[in-house]
């Protein structure tokens, strides 16, 4: 508001207000806080502690990478998560680490060489892998720099990689135990191929993109019409140097007469049969489609079930290879254009389609599209394992938040296909595998040595095979740790609603099939079900900007956190993220959201600063009794939003938590109450700064977990604490919502509006005071908020000969309160006369919608009594409301 602070003294006298700047600087502070509660130990979690306890391990973000947007709103919230069970009195573990990231990691180091004109075949192995942890040691350290930018509240004691000795060990035993329980083979199936990396690679690194290609149809077999042939259509006409087939629908008369015969190839010396499966649809093209088993994956399913031959038509490199024709040894897209003018040599092209847009995978790490390739890879036989991971949340041993986002769930694991966990790179977790001289193999564990002689497997673990194991591994596994008897199964997953099956469902069936480990359940298992690995999954939305669109590199869009956090403050990134984040629900932002984060941040600033200037320290409150209505009403609204933020936090509801410690902040304690306080401080009411004191220390821990600098800054200003990270979070103060205290409170404010609405219309300058007398202030049981009012209202008390020239009526709810004014002349008759009539207006509005509908016989017939009364009371106000603007109006005139 606009009256001024009530200081006793000089700010420079009042010991606790030399704690704070001048101003909110958060980088000149934030930083050297964040060492402090570091170096203080606040973040080391004790196993032996005594207290309860509360986990979460941080989704190892790639080690190559920085923190993005996606990173930061996970972060602020498992670090909101954790501070506030840490003041609740649980001894809390918040683990963090990083992936290895085989591919992208892998890429970024052969670039480095390929700048001297080197490839990782020129130093072989074992060197290109040494190579890599020196790449990890000079690099790898960004991350965890941004994260301290953040605030996050980590364990680094226990900071951990998913290559380190100890995951390593993990990996080979749970590798060994899959392996020897069949749940582990190897076999050809197809497999996502990236032609650059010349790996197999998961569907999480194929992103899909619409392309402009060309769909071209030709023909098979006889060039006369008279005689058998069929036309199909495609957009990778190399591929058909793969065909085997060509299939029809069973039902399709067209084409019946030529199922089981054979049509030659134009090209290979075989000829390819006519098979009939349903999967093809009659209506769509001609209803014929090529089949090529090695290279798509329908026609993968279509060659299993005719017994189709599936040659691989594509090298590594995606050339060309062992087809016989003058094709080979050309590359893929070299090789689209060649086989159509050969096909159109022979006549063979009858249409082509140019441009044609359709979806293309692509690999999210090279950029070049992915060939669907069939190829010898290591597999996972998902059935059980995807069945346990269902049934543990079917039995609730694992709840997934919001429930709305379980369907999606069930329908990912109960329709889950066996999982490609090798990969054809050398930086990575090396299969457990030895191969022996005469095609022997053996599945050596961590403390097996391998046979004399045998060499191991070529092929690295699928990343996500490692990060399966992050739970447990990350806290000794399979070791007895006292950090798996404290802290695991770990109390919440913190991730986004997008990897759900990629990462969640993995880390579920690993985590349910070692359940019953000794190591991880030493008191048995849970009413006899597998132990999982996490109690609670929250999954939150993804950032989009504030358009609504999704954040991409594409286009252009996507926003660095910690430019944010250099222009605006660490708190104001974490509470623009918290403030939007909800179950399941996106949430859009802009540099405009940050600004208000940061404004919000400042307001709490100024706040503190008037409250310390003024002399607030934390102290005993007199009884309820000898409170004023305003430090009542403050009082009560306190612990209303104390339970709504301790009820919305509970249910992962941040964003519902933020906005009611925003509102009531910003609209009631800073707009309202301080500008009370002022008044009361100047009246002489010494308690007020205890009350300002104690509204500010539950407020400050509210807020900390949140926005932890600018909360602890001001908190051990106010209160000589040692840091809020230890401090205790607010409990039940005792003192409740006084109603009739809050009505006076809010017929206060709606006076003091409605005469600042009139001040503004008349165009009455923010500190222009106006002579006015209140009359019916007493009726309205406000005669003790006299002062406050003409306060806050800016106005004086009138003098003896008082002539009013205009009058503001104000309905309150018990009393209808005049406030006439002497303007001497300065008052706008037109504006005022403006004022009234759509005042007016809106009244006649109400009156004649409720006069219409007590009008009508058949709603009176049909609605409740107690509606009835309602519309009742509220036509009765606007026809009231109606007479006293008439004549307000006719008194202007």
């Amino acid at each position: 508001m606009t009256s001024q602070p009530h200081a006793h003294g000089d700010a420079h006298s009042v010991p606790a207000l030399d704690a704070l700047p001048k101003s909110w600087d958060p980088g000149a502070v934030e930083s050297d806080l964040y060492e402090g509660w570091v170096k203080a130990g606040y973040f080391t979690a004790d196993p032996t502690s005594e207290k309860p306890p509360y986990s979460i391990v941080l989704p190892p973000p790639n080690v190559t990478g920085s923190l993005h947007m996606g990173h930061a709103l996970d972060h602020t919230l498992m670090d909101a998560l954790t501070r506030r069970k840490r003041m609740q009195g649980y001894e809390v573990l918040w683990l963090p680490g990083m992936d290895h990231a085989g591919i992208a990691t892998q890429t970024v180091v052969e670039k480095q060489l390929a700048v001297d004109g080197k490839t990782k075949e020129d130093f072989g192995r074992e060197l290109f892998i040494d190579k890599v942890w020196d790449w990890k040691r000079e690099s790898g350290g960004t991350i965890g720099a941004q994260m301290r930018r953040l605030g996050d509240g980590v364990d680094w004691s226990r900071d951990r990689f998913t290559m380190d000795d100890g995951l390593s060990r993990a990996v080979r035993t749970i590798f060994k135990r899959l392996f020897d329980a069949g749940l582990i083979y190897q076999a050809e199936r197809l497999v996502n191929w990236s032609p650059v990396l010349e790996t197999a690679i998961s569907d999480l690194e194929v992103k899909y993109e619409d392309v402009e290609g060309e769909l071209v149809s030709f023909r098979y077999g006889s060039m006369d019409d008279a005689e058998p042939h069929i036309v199909v259509a495609t957009t990778r006409l190399e591929t058909m140097l793969g065909d085997t087939a060509i299939a029809v629908h069973p039902d399709d008369d067209r084409y019946r007469h030529l199922v089981g015969t054979t049509l030659p190839h134009p090209f290979l010396d075989h000829d390819i049969v006519v098979v009939a499966d349903s999967h093809v649809d009659p209506e769509f093209g001609t209803g014929a489609v090529k089949v090529t088993p090695a290279h798509d994956p329908n026609d993968f399913e279509i060659g299993l079930r005719h017994q189709l031959p599936m040659p691989t038509m594509l090298d590594t490199k995606g050339r060309i290879a062992d087809t016989g024709t003058q094709f080979d040894g050309m590359d893929r897209f070299e090789a689209r254009v060649a086989v159509r003018e050969a096909l159109a040599a022979q006549g063979r092209i009858v249409a082509e389609k140019r441009p044609y847009l359709h979806s293309v995978g692509h690999s999210e790490r090279s950029g070049e599209p992915i060939e669907p390739r069939l190829s010898l890879q290591w597999w996972v036989r998902v059935e059980s394992l995807a069945k346990a991971a269902g049934d543990a949340v079917r039995n609730g041993d694992t709840v997934i938040h919001p429930a709305s986002l379980e369907p999606r769930w069930f329908a990912w694991v109960d329709n889950m296909h066996d999982w490609c966990i090798s990969r054809q790179l050398w930086w990575g977790h090396r299969i457990p595998i030895w191969h022996g001289p005469d095609g022997q193999t053996v599945c050596v564990g961590p403390d097996e040595t391998p046979p004399e002689g045998w060499e191991q497997d070529a092929d690295v673990l699928d990343t996500w095979f490692s990060s399966a194991l992050w739970p447990f591994s990350t806290m000794g596994w399979p070791d007895h740790t006292p950090e798996l008897d404290k802290f695991y199964p770990t109390t919440v997953l913190v991730t986004g609603y997008d990897i759900l099956f990629f990462w969640v469902a993995r880390m579920m069936m690993f985590g349910t099939f070692v359940g019953d480990d000794p190591v991880l359940a030493p008191s048995g298992t849970q009413s006899g079900r597998p132990r999982v690995p996490f109690e609670n999954v929250f999954l939150h939305g993804l950032i989009r900007d504030e358009f609504g669109r999704k954040m991409s590199k594409s286009r252009g869009n996507g926003i660095d956190p910690l430019d944010w956090v250099e222009m605006f403050g660490a708190d104001a990134l974490r509470f623009t993220l918290a403030r939007g984040a909800s179950p399941g629900g996106d949430l859009a932002i802009g540099e405009d959201h940050a600004r208000a984060s940061r404004n919000f941040a400042t307001k709490l600033f100024n706040a503190t600063r008037f409250a310390l200037l003024n002399g607030a320290s934390p102290a005993e409150l007199p009884p309820m009794a000898a409170l004023t209505d305003a430090d009542r009403w403050i009082l009560g609204r306190l612990e209303e939003v104390r339970v709504d933020v301790d009820t919305a936090l509970d249910a992962y509801e941040f964003n519902r938590a933020c906005e009611s410690l925003y509102h009531f902040a910003w609209d009631e304690f800073c707009d309202w109450y301080v500008e009370l306080a002022k008044v009361q401080l100047s009246e002489g009411i010494s308690h007020t700064t205890a009350v300002l004191a104690a509204v500010l220390d539950t407020l400050l821990k509210l807020l900390h977990p949140v926005m932890p600098f600018v909360t602890e800054v001001l908190w051990k200003a106010l209160t000589g604490g040692e840091s809020l990270v230890v401090a205790d979070w607010p409990a039940p103060t005792g003192h409740g919502v006084d109603p009739a205290a809050s009505q006076r409170i809010a017929d206060m404010q709606k006076l003091i509006t409605e005469v600042r609405r009139f001040r503004s219309d008349q165009g009455l300058g923010d500190r222009q005071k106006v002579p006015a007398r209140l009359s019916e202030i007493a009726a309205a049981g406000l005669d003790s908020h006299v002062p406050a009012v003409t306060a806050l209202a800016w106005l004086t008390p009138p003098a003896e000969d008082f002539t009013p020239s205009a009058s503001v009526e104000v309905r309150l709810s018990s009393a209808t309160v005049v406030v006439e004014v002497d303007t001497s002349g300065t008052v706008d008759v037109e504006a005022e006369r403006r004022r009234l009539e759509k005042d007016l207006a809106v009244a006649q509005k109400e009156l004649a919608g409720t006069s219409a509908k007590l009008g009508n016989e058949a709603f009176l017939a049909k609605a409740p009594a107690e509606v009835v009364d309602k519309i009742r009371a509220r036509q009765q106000v606007a026809g009231e409301e109606v007479e006293r603007i008439t004549a307000r109006l006719a008194a202007l005139s």
